[in-house]
């Protein structure tokens, strides 16, 4: 069992939580929830939420998949906004788009989500 991961679901992004200090806290759901505020108004209807990884130095990364590369436009503002409102600097909240082709995942909901996943990393292929 680990003891440093959590799954939530937040409207339509499944994100995995996960901390280098041990389980997540409240303030990790926190930023799952502002960014997915944040990811739904300013990103494509294709982008979702992958991870949010938490460092021990205080940072963190929080990894986005989508099918649109255009995406990654947004990314800098979006960084700058979540660590105004956590009350955090801007270098610690890092925010990773990685664009893939719409060939290489299923479009309908919960496939989409769990390919985009095993494609960035974030879990392992189904068996």
């Amino acid at each position: 069992m680990e003891f440093d991961t959590d799954w939530i679901t937040l409207g339509k992004h499944r994100i995995k939580l996960r901390s280098s200090k041990g389980f997540p806290t409240e303030l990790m759901h926190q930023v799952a929830q502002l960014t997915r505020v944040a990811v739904d108004n300013n990103m494509s209807a294709r982008a979702r939420i992958v991870e949010i990884f938490f460092h021990h130095e205080k940072t963190y990364d929080i990894t986005i998949g989508t099918t649109l590369a255009e995406d990654r436009t947004c990314a800098a503002q979006l960084e700058s906004a979540i660590a105004t409102v956590m009350g955090l600097l801007p270098e610690q909240v890092n925010i990773l788009v990685h664009p893939v082709t719409q060939d290489e995942v299923d479009l309908h909901f919960g496939v989409y989500e769990r390919m985009l996943a095993e494609k960035l990393g974030a879990v392992p292929p189904i068996q």
